[in-house]
């Protein structure tokens, strides 16, 4: 039976699902020369190359934004119960 291969690209994108060793792991995440994206260790895409300065830049603007969106108190997609207005409305129609 013909095997799949576990690595290579589609589309353009690489994917990789071979086991990954903790050299492998390491060393795909830094790795000095390259740009900032690299190819992700195991699953499919790209991932942050931390030897690159410009990444850094992205994870701190990324826990700022986290930061800043926890001491407001707003979370994407919560719904606001502070409001006391969730008793019956009464609708009135006037058909003259």
């Amino acid at each position: 039976m013909d095997e799949k291969p576990s690595s290579g690209e589609i589309f353009g994108i690489p994917y990789n699902f071979e086991r990954p060793s903790l050299g492998r792991l390491l060393s795909s995440y830094w790795q000095p020369g390259k740009g900032m994206l690299v190819e992700k260790p195991f699953g499919i895409g790209y991932t942050l190359n931390l030897a690159n300065w410009r990444s850094w830049v992205v994870l701190a603007v990324a826990a700022g934004l986290y930061w800043q969106g926890k001491q407001s108190g707003e979370s994407v997609g919560t719904v606001d119960e502070t409001d006391d207005n969730d008793g019956p409305v009464e609708v009135i129609v006037d058909n003259d």
